[in-house]
């Protein structure tokens, strides 16, 4: 998500959150079938499909298709494409970076996560890659806590990437989630522990690291309009999840159980 303006942080109540435990569980099932169907020949728009389907059979809705005007189900985004790549013809190839974003409305809540993952056999650089970013989301889970801060979760975010040689870009960011997609407030990838809104048990937050091989921070929006690109041609990594400020700790909601 592009940064946008800070807000209030509400607290869902026990009927709201039994609704995006439901939208969770549709993305996380969407997460699955998209795991299994990517494979080499596969296009992105055929993944599309695959999420499409999911959202069908769960009598959900898509929060992706027709926001703001974009075509398609889910992101996908191969290699040096960071986010909002759309699906399309693209054949995914053996070695490839899978990036895939995507979310879904049960009863007007939403839910919203990402993964990366690799295409048949990867590069060690490549499964660095996400290993590092999988580490960089479970480190600000950790921080989802009562007594903790917005910036204690931004911070352990950039502490992973950083330790890394990664880039952390600085223009895009998780948020927060509820009746909307997309709500306040920021939930920087980067931040000062101690500092920043406080969090409390009830807040639902989407935290979503991202993260540039090359080390550099710098992006670029493509022609289209959406994919955002790594300016140095190096590969990126995206993951997220919608997670819950528990009384006794973090729940991450758009996962399995």
């Amino acid at each position: 998500m592009i940064r946008r303006r800070r807000g209030a942080l509400p607290r869902r109540s026990a009927d709201e959150l039994r609704q995006m435990r439901a939208a969770g569980r549709v993305v996380a099932e969407m997460h699955e079938a998209i795991r299994a169907a990517a494979r080499p020949g596969v296009t992105t728009r055929d993944l599309d499909v695959v999420a499409s389907a999911v959202i069908e059979r769960r009598g959900a809705t898509s929060n992706f298709l027709g926001y703001h005007g974009f075509p398609a189900t889910i992101c996908t985004s191969v290699n040096d494409e960071v986010i909002h790549g759309i699906p399309g013809d693209r054949r995914l190839e053996e070695g490839d970076l899978l990036s895939v974003d995507c979310g879904a409305i049960v009863n007007g809540w939403h839910g919203d996560a990402a993964f990366t993952m690799g295409v048949g056999e990867i590069s060690p650089e490549a499964r660095r890659l996400i290993d590092t970013a999988e580490a960089a989301l479970a480190a600000a889970i950790r921080q989802m806590r009562p007594d903790r801060c917005l910036g204690d979760v931004g911070s352990a975010i950039d502490a992973v990437v950083r330790a890394a040689g990664y880039g952390n870009p600085e223009d895009y960011c998780g948020h927060g989630i509820g009746r909307a997609m997309h709500e306040d407030p920021d939930v920087e990838n980067r931040g000062v522990p101690g500092k920043g809104l406080a969090l409390a048990a009830g807040v639902v937050l989407a935290i979503e690291p991202m993260l540039i091989g090359g080390g550099s921070d710098e992006v670029m929006v493509d022609g289209d309009g959406w994919t955002v690109l790594t300016t140095d041609g190096s590969l990126a990594a995206h993951v997220e999840h919608t997670v819950l400020v528990g009384d006794h700790g973090p729940e991450i909601l758009t996962r399995l159980a």
